[in-house]
């Protein structure tokens, strides 16, 4: 199987899930696809079926906007196939259990019953607003983060337009400034949580996630907290100026309506 991350969190990367299927359909290579869409689906454009993705997981805790709790999978007739001749031992979950309770609209296992009440007010959010302007708002949003990070003068991890995230921003610091300061001082003087690095880019990026039920007030917050951190912390920027660039782009765009919250 091929296994596509479609949104990567830690550095803020967006791959090409459909140049992932057009490769294998090129070379007409028979392995599965299977897509980590846990901090897209909801968010960012995807398509199962036109792009003919074998199997998808998400989770409650990002587009769906709950706690986390809940894992989502959406899984082709070739992948069920396949899973009914794998020998590899299953520790917990069987599709064919999941598919045998579906008849009766419950589950195998206990289920997280509240947030499955939380999920169906989630639905009625998505729906109200549509896909499509679900997914023009997070772009147009995301753009505002971008036009602030470029008036601060500093870089994305993601270094090309294509792979720019449209629902986390991860951010490089300059060099001498430890991007975990920066987090701490933004949770500790501005009460605002921003993500910190991870891996290879820990302590060199910190990361604003701007998913969900969210609008252009909320993003401008997040980004004034997170210019004064870098202020505080030694990095040198004007004061006021990314805030400012994402405003503007924002006066200067048509606003996306989102639904409102019951």
């Amino acid at each position: 199987a091929v296994f596509c991350t479609q949104n990567e969190t830690a550095t803020g990367v967006t791959s090409d899930v459909a140049g992932c299927r057009a490769v294998l359909d090129a070379v007409n290579h028979p392995a599965l696809l299977f897509v980590d869409g846990v901090s897209s689906i909801g968010s960012i454009d995807f398509r199962q079926e036109e792009w003919r993705v074998d199997c998808a997981v998400s989770g409650s805790q990002k587009g769906f906007m709950l706690p986390a709790g809940l894992g989502f999978l959406s899984v082709s007739k070739k992948a069920l196939a396949a899973s009914r001749v794998a020998t590899h031992r299953r520790c917990y979950f069987s599709f064919d259990d999941m598919i045998r309770a579906n008849d009766a609209g419950y589950f195998p296992y206990t289920p997280a019953t509240q947030l499955l009440r939380g999920l169906r007010a989630s639905l009625d959010l998505i729906a109200e607003e549509g896909l499509d302007n679900i997914f023009a708002r997070h772009h147009r949003l995301a753009e505002g983060v971008r036009k602030a990070v470029d008036a601060w003068g500093l870089k994305l991890c993601a270094k090309a337009p294509q792979w720019h995230s449209d629902t986390v921003s991860a951010i490089l610091v300059p060099e001498g400034i430890d991007s975990g300061d920066v987090v701490k001082r933004a949770y500790r003087t501005y009460q605002t949580s921003l993500g910190g690095g991870l891996n290879k880019v820990f302590g060199k990026v910190f990361r604003i996630g701007h998913l969900g039920w969210l609008n252009e007030v909320m993003v401008c917050a997040s980004l004034s907290a997170a210019e004064m951190a870098l202020l505080d912390c030694g990095v040198r920027l004007a004061p006021g100026s990314g805030v400012a660039a994402a405003i503007e782009h924002f006066r200067r765009t048509a606003a996306m309506p989102v639904a409102e919250a019951a």
